[in-house]
Formats: structure tokens, C-alpha cells, sequence
């Protein structure tokens, strides 16, 4: 009498097809660990046991080695930061303004950002960008006074994005696309002082571009007297004449007699 309990012919190759199952599954989730997107407008810095692994990678498709590898993504396109900030100016006047600052990571950059800095693109402002702005800031905004940082606002404004662009060149994380200032707001006692300086300034050129004209007036009739002899004056008289009037200058030049008037039709 046979046993009850034998193996069934089967179980063998279900076992099999269980653990090939098995294998199947992990095969994919190793190739979905593997394969990685990087969107557009960033790059991917890949770390191999936390240490920087080669050259940042493009956007695309890519590659890693799963459970060993891993990812940091920076967004290297143009961010637009405003920043509001108080400074002292050269008379000791307090100013407060907004600077708008445009800047982008270098792409290439991204490994040794994340190395010496900033694990993610959201720290590089506030740890690259702002303490550099502010102390640019500082720095101009500390050479003028108040009215001609009010009256200069434009250059000083240029001044400021190249100071900027200096001090975030000596770590060459960034490139400074532009700045904006603006919002300047001052004392209103300060305010009233930088008007009527501008009426002035204003009333001064007006009073030379006045004296510049009238000199240039006298210098055009000086040329135009100094040109005209009796000659000149006779030929612009014969020009103009009707040939009806009765009395007629003079020749020029033909001796003693020659400032008498010349008598047309016997009269």
C-alpha cells in the first residue's frame, strides 16, 4: 500500500517558477534603481558611498549603480532673488532699498558645490549669494552721500552688480546675470534737501545753455559784420532792386565822388 504523503510530480517546477518569478521582480526593481531623469534645466551630482562620483550628469537618462549610488539634483537655470537690506551711507544717513539679484549655477560647478557648500540647490543663496550681496552693498553705498547716492541711483546701481560679480568670481560657484535696485526710501527732510538740489542743478544748466546761445549769437553776427564792405552791400542792393526806385547808391571804389548817389531817369 502506497503513502498519502508523497510529493506531488509538480511541486519541482513550481518552486521554480516561483523563485524565477521572484528574480523577475527583483531584476526590475534593480534596472528602475539603475536608470535615473534628469529633468531640464538641472544637473545631477552622483555620490558613491557619499563621495562625488565623476562629472555632473546632463539632463536624460542616466545611470547608477542601485543601493550603492546616489543623487543630488541643482537647478542651474536663472533664479531672480530680491533681497530688502538697510546700509549707512558715507554722511552716516540710513537708507533701505530692495536689490534684485539674477544669477545662475555653474553647470560644471555642481560637484564641488555640493562638496564644499550645499547639498541642494536651495542652500546656495543664503550661503553663497546673500552674504556676498550684502557686503557689495556695504561696500558702495558706504562711498557716497546721501544725495548722490538719490541723484546717481542708476551707476551706483551698476557699481553694485559689478562689486557683486567680483566677490562671487573668487568662488566661481555662480554667474551674476543682473541686479535692480530698487525702493529707495530716505528721510523725508533729506528727501525735500535732494529737490531743491535738483531745481538747481536744473536752473544752472539752464542759465549756461542760455549763455552758450547768446554767445553764439554774437560770434555769428561778429562773422557776418566783419564780412560785409561797401562791395558786398552794393551787390545785395543790386540784387534787391525793383528797378523803379529813383535814388541808387553809389558805386563802391569809384574815387571822391563815389558816396554820392546814383541818379536814375534824370531826377
Amino acid at each position: 500500500m502506497q503513502s498519502s504523503s508523497g510529493s506531488s510530480p509538480f511541486g519541482g517546477q513550481t518552486s521554480w517558477l516561483q523563485l524565477a518569478g521572484i528574480g523577475l521582480v527583483l531584476g526590475l526593481i534593480l534596472i528602475s534603481q539603475a536608470i535615473f531623469i534628469v529633468p531640464a534645466g538641472t544637473v545631477a551630482v552622483v555620490t558613491t558611498l557619499g563621495k562625488v562620483t565623476g562629472s555632473p550628469r546632463l539632463p536624460g537618462p542616466n545611470f547608477k549603480t542601485p543601493l550603492v549610488q546616489a543623487t543630488s539634483l541643482f537647478d542651474v537655470r536663472t533664479q531672480v532673488k530680491p533681497e530688502q537690506f538697510s546700509t549707512l551711507t558715507k554722511d552716516l544717513q540710513v537708507i533701505q532699498a530692495t536689490a534684485t539679484v539674477k544669477y545662475a549655477m555653474k553647470p560644471e560647478e555642481a560637484g564641488r558645490v555640493y562638496e564644499t557648500i550645499a547639498t541642494d540647490d536651495q542652500q546656495i543663496y543664503p550661503r553663497v549669494i546673500q552674504p556676498s550681496l550684502l557686503k557689495a552693498l556695504k561696500s558702495v553705498f558706504s562711498q557716497y552721500e546721501l544725495i548722490t547716492i538719490a541723484t546717481e541711483w542708476n551707476s551706483i546701481s551698476e557699481q553694485v552688480q559689478d562689486k557683486v560679480a567680483e566677490e562671487l568670481q573668487k568662488f566661481g560657484y555662480v554667474t551674476v546675470q543682473g541686479l535692480d535696485l530698487t525702493g529707495l526710501q530716505i528721510a523725508e527732510e533729506y528727501r525735500s534737501a535732494i529737490e531743491q538740489k535738483q531745481i538747481a542743478e536744473q536752473q544752472l544748466l539752464r542759465a549756461q545753455t542760455e549763455v552758450l546761445i547768446a554767445e553764439q549769437e554774437a560770434k555769428r553776427y561778429q562773422t557776418l559784420n566783419s564780412s560785409l564792405d561797401n562791395q558786398v552791400l552794393y551787390k545785395l542792393f543790386l540784387d534787391k532792386w525793383d528797378g523803379q526806385t529813383s535814388v541808387v547808391p553809389a558805386l563802391p571804389g569809384t574815387g571822391a565822388g563815389s558816396m554820392s548817389p546814383v541818379i536814375v531817369n534824370g531826377r
